[in-house]
């Protein structure tokens, strides 16, 4: 096992070398003059292990990462940041929002770079896997590298108008919308397979073992279901989560958590203010404990700073949140015109005093009746202080058609060294 993670984490290092030296475009072919060497790689149970872990990494850590590039993106042009140095022009150019906001920005080009990068290799182990004698072995591989897949795709689908149909020379583009069906797709893939061969125990004792990969695809499902507008498969998948089972990215000091990294420099970005940036009727009501939770005064003289997934150097990631699945239930409910049973769900998040993360609101149940346009507005509050710094609010403001206003883009440019290299990259949005 030592032996193993040992050399899983040489190949990793190499292969996070590789894309540094080697890529020009997200979407070119992924060419590795050892080629050779990596296709019996590719072959084996321990390549195939550590391509998989690889994603994990690329994913969450250091600032080229998507989790980082999504918190900070989303949290710019949605007012959940105030930058703290103007010196950093990538997060100056989001902080200004607008056509200030152009393919030259490297927060933008690291996301779609890894997110592209993540897309290329889990291919290379969904496809290669099915070729391992061992099936439940190569069933986690696929489940596992599945998630990886969705959550790359769904990151874009999130952020751009169009997305890349695949990984290749001048690939197609396809709109954001099918991004979502194709991410349900690859999930959908992952459940099949492992109803016909269920995962190892071999396979879980290497690989990280706080993703919970069954109710990690769910969870999944169940978010871009929603995205797509798909209210009945969103209600359906997240009943299916348990609730009582967390699924997160660990860090430690090896691995530390780029959030904390970040915010204890105290030197990029912070939380605009203890309302999370929001205004009106969606400001956090004063006894709300999130606010303690995701916010917390330090330093001297004391200021705001991002406390919350962001607090220490080991704190975990959380994949989902609780909260989240049980607010995917009420808006899928409410949307639907069954108000009363969503009123019920997001009285669980309203009121809740436990968490599997420490995110509890404890305040008083909502009392109706509402209208669904009422219910929806308290759902969409919720949301954003529930999952603040999630990454996830952008797509919230689209969805509950909050004034274009109250953001600072609506989506984003496309990176330049994706235009200057694949014809078929579309024009940018105006906004």
């Amino acid at each position: 096992m030592k032996i193993l993670r040992n050399n899983i984490s040489t190949n990793i290092a190499c292969l996070t070398l590789l894309l540094t030296l080697c890529l020009a475009s997200c979407t070119k072919e992924y060419q590795d003059p050892s080629r050779a060497k990596t296709d019996v790689a590719l072959g084996t149970q321990q390549g195939l292990t550590a391509v998989a872990i690889g994603l994990q990494r690329v994913y969450t850590l250091t600032r080229t990462g998507v989790m980082f590039n999504s918190v900070a993106a989303n949290g710019f042009v949605t007012n959940e940041l105030r930058l703290l140095n103007s010196g950093n022009i990538p997060e100056l150019q989001l902080s200004t929002g607008g056509s200030t906001v152009d393919g030259t920005n490297t927060i933008l080009f690291n996301l779609w770079t890894s997110a592209n990068k993540i897309i290329y290799d889990a291919d290379l182990v969904i496809a290669n896997a099915n070729n391992l004698g061992d099936k439940g072995y190569a069933s986690g591989l696929i489940a596992y590298s599945s998630i990886f897949k969705a959550l790359a795709i769904g990151n874009m689908a999130q952020y751009w108008e169009k997305i890349p149909d695949g990984t290749g020379k001048n690939v197609a583009f396809i709109t954001r919308s099918a991004g979502f069906t194709k991410a349900i797709a690859v999930l959908d893939n992952a459940l099949t397979v492992i109803a016909a061969n269920p995962i190892s125990t071999s396979f879980l004792t290497n690989v990280p073992a706080d993703v919970n990969i069954i109710n990690t695809i769910h969870a999944l499902k169940a978010r871009y279901a929603l995205f797509s507008g798909n209210y009945a498969l969103a209600l359906t998948e997240a009943n299916l989560v348990d609730l009582t089972k967390p699924s997160f990215f660990k860090f430690d000091a090896t691995s530390p958590n780029i959030l904390f990294s970040i915010i204890s420099s105290n030197n990029v970005f912070q939380p605009l203010n203890a309302n999370f940036g929001l205004t009106g009727a969606n400001i956090p009501d004063a006894a709300d404990k999130r606010i303690a939770f995701y916010t917390v005064l330090a330093g001297s003289p004391q200021t705001l700073r991002m406390n919350g997934f962001a607090a220490a150097t080991a704190t975990p990631f959380p994949i989902y949140l609780p909260g989240e699945i049980t607010l995917i239930k009420a808006e899928a409910l409410a949307r639907q015109s069954d108000l009363p049973n969503a009123l019920i769900e997001l009285n669980k998040v309203v009121t809740k005093t436990t968490d599997l993360f420490g995110v509890a609101a404890a305040l008083p149940p909502l009392v109706g009746p509402y209208t669904q346009q009422q219910l929806l507005d308290l759902i969409y509050k919720h949301r954003s202080i529930e999952l603040y710094a999630s990454g996830l609010k952008l797509e919230d403001m689209r969805r509950f058609n909050q004034p274009l206003t109250d953001r600072k883009r609506n989506f984003f440019p496309y990176p330049f060294q994706e235009r200057d290299n694949n014809t078929n990259t579309p024009a940018d949005p105006t906004f």
